[in-house]
């Protein structure tokens, strides 16, 4: 995790550039590739993190101190650049009361141990002072108590033995200090076993990786720092292998109306441009992405989890169990398991969970998407679903009372209550993915708000046929795809130029298969293939399809019962935490073995120990 002498040196070398270059968000897209030496990806690295502090201490200018914030004042930092005038701004920002919470403290938290040789003593004093005054709200997810709790964990240490009248929290160092470690283990030890809740988010990304990132390279106490470095990569890892071109791609806990259509824009696609330069960066650099380069030298990605990200075979299937977020009330059990499925091929990808609801809003899952030269502006990506919205969902996630909730969400989300919405849940959906095959089905209750299903279809499809059997035909990229509805629908267009596939029937589903175009002489070729694979279906008493798959899988799926495969009943019960060629881990193990090829890394939290090989 430490870097070499050479590769500070060369850091500090490009810090000294005055030059801001031009952004790599407004240049052309990177290419796939993959660098073999280990010296230049080290260089190429440090690179992309001087480009990113560069540009973001640039926005800082001398007639204008308010364009001095946290995040330009931790890029100076970084940088070792204006650290009088950092000190000033800082005092100045802190005469205000601070607002913001967890996203409050994780900067401030960068910015004490950025500067502590290099803020002035009244900078430092502010900064400690507010601590003291300001009290923070610890949230209530996943993400808001890892920023917390690893916020105040940090600052515990900096400032220890202090009384508790020196906190805002009323309690000691070694109080607070105890509780965070309690927190953070436990949650780390929850991760390992069973999953984490919000799995695979493309927004919620920094949340985790920058906290760990800092236990990594601030926390005293060597058992913490070895833990951060350790889930730091094991949170990597799982997004290299749920990554296409560097997309994330597939089944989220939590995604945005933004990127769940235009794949590359979000956070997770500066973590796929920093550590695998293998797609733009977002505009500004996803906005957190600052708060991660600030200390990004204390990190080295393994090769293995570089390898997993930029060079895959063509046909890769990842299994992985998560779990829901804890659910407060309306369910049997506090966390429901989450069974997640990724078929990677270098034309596209297949993702899903097995749907429901879980989680309360921003889920989404299952979706294929399939590779683009330059994935800005692009709507790279096929799914459908149910818009589910209710108060009842709401109440078993948070809580607040009843009549705040849908307005509290719809502020933040106005999606959540709209008919015409790609991004949601419902307990009504159940899906099941083998390889490129998704069966998706719904058994709409009477009753239900939109009770209806909305399937995706962007405006980069060409070929688009509505075919008399049935099959809906059409081509994304290098990527066939037939999607069958199995209820009558209308299209309806959308203001950004796509299509709405709107089937107002209770049961409801959609079958999607998916292939290159390289497998077939021509799209025709394609058609009359998907034409020939017997299906059956019915739609009474509930959804059920039997279908064989393009790759000669016989599957029935009927709603409200376990998936068959082969004849054989898919037992969820044996679902391993990993399984695949690039993850392995047995359920309640905490330890995981990271592959590709002939390279080999075992994180094992049972020990807090991390092993690296080489096989013959």
């Amino acid at each position: 995790m430490k870097l070499f002498p050479r590769c500070i040196a060369a850091f500090c070398a490009l810090a000294g550039a005055s030059v801001v270059a031009q952004p790599s968000f407004t240049a052309p897209s990177p290419q796939p590739r993959i660098v073999e030496r280990a010296d230049q990806r080290q260089s190429e690295y440090l690179a992309r993190i001087n480009e990113v502090l560069v540009w973001r201490a640039s926005l800082a200018h001398a007639s204008r101190p308010e364009s001095l914030g946290y995040a330009e004042i931790a890029a100076k930092l970084a940088l070792r650049q204006d650290a009088a005038r950092c000190s000033q701004r800082l005092v100045a920002l802190l005469r205000e009361p601070p607002n913001g919470d967890m996203f409050w403290m994780f900067p401030m938290v960068c910015i004490s141990f950025l500067g502590r040789d290099q803020l002035s003593a009244e900078a430092q004093a502010a900064i400690r002072a507010a601590w003291r005054s300001y009290f923070p709200s610890r949230g209530d997810t996943e993400n808001h108590w890892a920023m917390y709790y690893t916020s105040l964990y940090l600052m515990s240490e900096l400032y220890p033995n202090e009384p508790a009248g020196s906190w805002y929290s009323g309690k000691s160092s070694a109080e607070n200090l105890a509780e965070s470690l309690d927190y953070l283990v436990s949650w780390m030890d929850l991760t390992t076993s069973i999953g984490q809740g919000e799995y695979n988010c493309t927004q919620y990304i920094g949340e985790y990786t920058i906290p760990m990132l800092y236990l990594a390279t601030w926390a005293h106490d060597p058992a913490m720092r070895q833990r951060g470095r350790m889930m730091l990569d094991w949170l990597l890892a799982e997004y290299s292998e749920n990554t296409l071109d560097g997309l994330s791609i597939g089944a989220h806990a939590r995604t945005d109306d933004t990127q769940v259509l235009e794949k590359w824009n979000g956070l997770s696609s500066f973590y796929s441009w920093l550590l695998f330069d293998n797609c733009p960066p977002p505009d500004g650099y996803g906005g957190w992405g600052v708060f991660f380069a600030a200390v990004a030298t204390n990190y080295d990605l393994p090769e293995v989890i570089y390898r997993i990200g930029t060079d895959r075979p063509d046909a890769a299937l990842q299994r992985d169990l998560k779990r829901t977020r804890n659910r407060w009330r309306n369910s049997p059990v506090r966390r429901a398991p989450v069974y997640k499925t990724t078929y990677l091929k270098h034309d596209y990808a297949v993702g899903s969970d097995q749907g429901g609801l879980n989680q309360p809003s921003q889920l989404h899952s299952w979706d294929v998407t399939w590779a683009v030269p330059d994935p800005r502006s692009r709507h790279n990506t096929m799914f459908s679903l149910q818009p589910y919205s209710a108060v009842a969902a709401l109440q078993m996630y948070y809580t607040e009372l009843p009549g705040n909730l849908l307005p509290a969400v719809v502020r933040t989300r106005p999606s959540y209550d709209s008919p015409d919405k790609f991004l949601g849940g419902s307990p009504y959906e159940q899906v099941f993915q083998d390889l490129d095959t998704v069966v998706a089905l719904y058994n709409i209750t009477p009753g239900t708000r939109f009770p209806h299903v909305n399937g995706f279809f962007s405006r980069e499809l060409v070929q688009l046929t509505e075919d008399p059997s049935g099959w809906i035909f059409a081509q994304g990229g290098r990527c066939y795809l037939a999607y069958r509805p199995l209820a009558p629908f209308e299209w309806i267009p959308t203001t950004q130029g796509d299509r709405r596939l709107y089937s107002p029937h209770l049961q409801n589903g959609t079958i999607l298969q998916a292939a290159s175009a390289a497998e077939f002489s021509d799209f025709g070729a394609f058609q009359r293939a998907i034409r020939a694979l017997p299906l059956t279906m019915q739609m009474e008493p509930v959804p059920s399809v039997a279908l064989h798959t393009l790759r000669g899988t016989e599957l029935v799926c009927t709603y409200g019962q376990p998936p068959i495969v082969n004849g054989r009943v898919v037992d969820y019960a044996a679902w391993k935490l990993f399984e695949g060629p690039f993850l392995n881990a047995a359920r309640d193990s905490h330890r995981l073995t990271i592959t590709h090829g002939h390279l080999k890394r075992v994180l094992d939290f049972n020990t807090l120990t991390v092993s690296d090989s080489v096989t013959p």
